[in-house]
């Protein structure tokens, strides 16, 4: 299938590993200019064809350096917003100032991004604004607290910003990811395999156990989704939280 983007220009965050490099070869693929916005951009300068920017999204300098740079360049078609997770935490006892670098590296940030993408946008009316979220967002998961709930907040604000520059030809969504096979992944079940005094290889078994589809996703077809998202084909699709998470979750 031909997504019709190829000569677009895309501007993924978080891309040096894990969906957000899943997602910017995605796109690299069908045609599209990448840009590849991340902490560490050493790694893709050698072995990717993309265009690295080095950003730090809990810093709001370089932020701004990373809008004027895009901005420069003429902006983009594409925004795929994908940032960190916080370390994981229960909800009792976490500091104001927690809560605080959280909002700013997974929320503030993306915000101050996409209104700066959508200018450029709007004056062309073709727009695609993907977010990258949680299944969090739907089903709380244990002991990622600040996660789940800055992560809630984003998904409100996608929700309302679809409604509002879908006249443009702008379209804004979110794809929740469930067990994907990640380093973010692996980190949180080596956390919790010391947490529970277990073997990561037993803590992986059973969160298998949970997956109807039996196995975690591959960053690949989380990536295809997004994808689809950023082509002509899904120009009514918008406001939506899309989940790729083999059916774990069970609820509405």
């Amino acid at each position: 299938m031909d997504f019709m983007i190829s000569g677009k220009t895309a501007l993924v965050l978080g891309a040096s590993r894990g969906l957000g490099a899943a997602i910017a070869k995605g796109l690299t693929a069908e045609g599209v200019k990448v840009f590849a916005a991340a902490r560490n951009v050493s790694a893709m300068e050698e072995t990717e064809s993309f265009i690295p920017i080095s950003v730090d999204l809990s810093d709001a300098a370089s932020v701004a350096a990373l809008i004027a740079t895009i901005k420069a360049a003429g902006g983009v078609d594409i925004l795929v917003n994908n940032s960190g997770g916080p370390k994981a935490g229960p909800a009792v006892g976490q500091s104001k100032d927690s809560w605080t670098n959280a909002f700013e590296s997974m929320a503030t940030s993306i915000f101050a991004v996409t209104d700066a993408m959508l200018e450029g946008m709007i004056d062309r009316k073709w727009g695609r604004i993907i977010t990258i979220g949680s299944s969090g967002v739907v089903q709380p998961i244990p002991n990622l607290a600040l996660s789940n709930g800055v992560r809630a907040a984003v998904s409100g604000w996608s929700k309302t910003l679809a409604g509002e520059v879908a006249r443009h030809g702008i379209t804004v969504n979110m794809i929740l990811p469930g067990r994907i096979d990640t380093d973010r992944v692996r980190e949180l079940d080596a956390g919790r395999a010391e947490k529970t005094a277990n073997t990561v290889e037993a803590v992986q078994e059973a969160s298998r156990a949970e997956i109807p589809a039996g196995r975690y996703g591959k960053p690949e077809e989380f990536a295809a989704v997004a994808v689809f998202l950023a082509s002509e084909h899904a120009s009514y699709v918008t406001g939506s939280a899309i989940r790729v998470d083999g059916g774990m979750i069970r609820g509405a």
